[in-house]
C-alpha cells in the first residue's frame, strides 16, 4: 500500500496519468480560448447561429478545463495553470482572430481532432492504472465530442 497514492493507484501509473492530463489540460485551454475568440470576432450570414453554438461550446470547454484540473489534483499532483506554458506544449494551436464561421468551424473540428486522440491515449492509460474515475470522465467526453464532430462536419456538409 505504500507504493499507492491517497485513491489506492499505483503512484507512478498515477503521475503518468496526471501528466498526460496536464497536456490535455493546456490542448482544452488553448481550445477555449480560441473558442471565445470566435464567438467574439464571428461576422457574416450565420453569425446568429454560430455566435450562441461557439457561446455552448466554450461554456463546455471551460467545465472540462476544471474537470480536468480537479482529476489531476484528485490523483495527487497540481493542475499547469499558465497560458505561456499551454502555448508551448498544446498541439491545438493558437488561433488569430477569425471572422469567417466556416474557418472557425473548422478550426474546431481540427481540435476536436487532437482532443479526442489524447482523450484515447488516456482511456489507454487509465485502464492500465485500474483507474475507473479517469476512464469514466475521458469516455464520456468522447462520446459527447462524437457526436459535435459530426454536427459541426455536417454543418460543413463534411464526412
Amino acid at each position: 500500500m505504500k507504493n499507492t497514492n491517497a485513491i489506492g493507484l499505483d503512484i507512478k501509473k498515477a503521475e503518468k496519468l496526471a501528466n498526460k492530463l496536464n497536456y490535455l489540460l493546456a490542448n482544452y485551454s488553448i481550445f477555449y480560448q480560441n473558442v471565445r475568440g470566435y464567438h467574439w470576432n464571428i461576422r457574416g450570414e450565420k453569425f446568429f447561429e454560430l455566435h450562441l453554438k461557439f457561446e455552448e461550446l466554450y461554456n463546455d470547454l471551460l467545465l472540462k478545463i476544471d474537470e480536468i484540473a480537479e482529476r489531476i489534483l484528485t490523483l495527487g499532483y497540481a493542475p499547469d495553470h499558465n497560458y505561456s506554458g499551454y502555448k508551448k506544449i498544446s498541439q491545438v494551436a493558437e488561433s488569430s482572430q477569425v471572422t469567417d464561421g466556416l474557418k472557425a468551424v473548422t478550426d474546431i473540428l481540427n481540435s476536436f481532432k487532437i482532443t479526442i486522440s489524447l482523450q484515447r491515449e488516456l482511456l489507454i492509460l487509465s485502464a492500465d492504472a485500474n483507474d475507473e474515475g479517469t476512464n469514466a470522465l475521458m469516455s464520456d467526453y468522447i462520446r459527447a465530442q462524437e457526436k459535435l464532430v459530426w454536427m459541426y462536419s455536417a454543418f460543413l456538409n463534411k464526412k
